[in-house]
């Protein structure tokens, strides 16, 4: 879009009419033409992805991602082999003493390949009675016997 508007200020269209074609506010479109005019298009150019920088650099990511795969049972979580967001956030403080919150750990997980396994909460609607149910009736059936052992 700021390349757009570069383009119609080098027309000489007024900052108000790049506004309403750009449908900008006015002042973005001022702002946009001071800087195309002290530095030309190339100060126009996109600033990178927005948001906070990752907290951790890019060698602890990599840490991080190592000790995600020797699971959570390495770490002291052996009550089952799920990595939750909320244990991440947890080994993150342990490993490299920086606080991440549970939805920060998930965005980082997500970013290094690896997804929450257990969601933080519970959906309201579940019904457990209908899901022990389904367990019950409908999981053997569909689950099926498997490969027999020692099959390829």
């Amino acid at each position: 879009m700021r390349m757009r508007a570069a383009g119609l200020f080098e027309q000489q269209i007024a900052v108000s009419e790049v506004a309403r074609r750009l449908r900008v506010s006015v002042k973005s479109a001022y702002q946009w033409h001071r800087l195309w005019r002290d530095g030309g298009v190339e100060a126009l150019g996109s600033l990178g992805p927005s948001g906070s920088r990752c907290r951790l650099s890019p060698r602890c990511r990599e840490k991080l991602a190592g000790f995600l795969e020797e699971g959570p049972a390495a770490h002291g979580w052996v009550e089952d082999q799920v990595w939750t967001a909320s244990r991440v956030a947890t080994l993150i403080g342990r490993k490299f003493h920086v606080s991440y919150s549970v939805s920060g750990a998930t965005r980082l997980m997500h970013r290094l390949g690896f997804s929450p396994q257990v969601p933080a909460r519970r959906v309201a609607e579940r019904d457990e009675q209908a899901v022990s149910l389904w367990k019950v009736a409908t999981w053997a059936e569909v689950k099926g016997r498997g490969r027999p052992a020692g099959g390829a």
